[in-house]
């Protein structure tokens, strides 16, 4: 599956165009998260406990996408992008979208 988020693959041409897709997860944080996120945000710089639930999340909703974009009989997504969107406090929803295809080599 070639992701891509410009809206052509570089030395394919799109065939087919089947659609938007996307994928989903909602994800909250953990008390342990919050209190090692907290003394790390005290002491600046990266804090590595959000990095690693941000990248989690990303990751899921990515598998979402290339699940949802096979399932359509996609060889490619392009225009992928990613959203986050907090729903409530320490509640946070990232979307993966973009538009499924079927692309031959040029």
């Amino acid at each position: 599956m070639l992701i891509v988020t410009t809206n052509d693959v570089p030395g394919h041409r799109v065939v087919k165009t089947l659609g938007l897709v996307r994928g989903i997860t909602v994800r909250s944080r953990n008390a342990l998260s919050d209190v090692v996120g907290g003394l790390q945000s005290m002491l600046g710089g990266r804090v590595g406990a959000y990095v690693k639930l941000a990248e989690a999340s990303r990751e899921e909703a990515y598998d979402e996408l290339v699940a949802h974009a096979q399932g359509m009989g996609a060889n490619a997504v392009i225009a992928m992008r990613y959203e986050a969107n907090e729903i409530m406090e320490g509640v946070t929803e990232v979307l993966a979208y973009g538009t499924a295809v079927v692309v031959e080599p040029d």
